[in-house]
């Protein structure tokens, strides 16, 4: 009964260190596997993160019409895998990276998925019929990280979240001026799918200074 009640404190312990780290920002601990996007920090306040992203390649689809965020990521990420396993024009294999990014079309159900290109294939992107390079210049991205699987609902839920931690900061005029400029949103996902506990993901607002 003691040790079954040590491991259940420890569970607990583990859970809440979980919940705290995302809730300060955090770098994703898959970023200590994978290759991710390199950016310096500006600014981390309470719900909120401003980093500056260095130029980035990325491997998109394109639009995918489906009923909800969730299927058009499953749908996506299914091709970006294939696109990483030699599915394309020069069949070359790559590295898995981090994260994988849903951009949402506002007012419609529509869908695009990226997959962020290792540096050693970013000056020579393998191509694919049905996929298209992105070239991210140097941004910010006001960012907010979350736990658990991601919904249709609970990334409105995080999005909304965030811009109500950046009202009253000096950021939030210049995220303003970005809107029709820059996506919405994007939902970024750092966990495998296979993955059930400690799962990372983070809603990225970009924006020009």
């Amino acid at each position: 009964m003691k040790t079954g009640l040590t491991l259940l404190q420890l569970s607990f312990c583990l859970s809440l260190i979980v919940v705290v780290s995302l809730s300060m920002g955090m770098r994703p601990e898959t970023c200590d596997q994978y290759e991710c996007p390199t950016y310096e920090m500006a600014e981390a306040g309470n719900g909120y993160e401003i980093r500056v992203y260095k130029s980035a390649v990325w491997m998109s689809t394109g639009p995918i019409p489906a009923p909800s965020m969730t299927e058009a990521s499953k749908t996506g990420f299914q091709r970006l895998f294939r696109y990483i396993q030699g599915d394309n024009k020069s069949k070359t294999k790559m590295n898995m990276t981090a994260p994988v990014i849903t951009q949402t079309t506002p007012g419609k159900s529509v869908y695009t998925v990226s997959f962020y290109l290792p540096k050693k294939n970013q000056q020579n992107p393998p191509l694919a019929d049905d996929l298209h390079v992105q070239s991210w210049k140097p941004t910010y991205v006001a960012i907010r990280q979350f736990s658990g699987y991601v919904t249709d609902a609970i990334s409105k839920k995080e999005a909304a979240a965030l811009m109500d931690s950046l009202n009253n900061t000096k950021w939030i005029v210049h995220i303003e001026q970005s809107k029709g400029k820059s996506p919405e949103y994007l939902v970024a996902g750092y966990s495998p799918p296979f993955q059930t506990t400690a799962r990372v993901n983070e809603i990225l607002v970009p924006f020009t200074m």
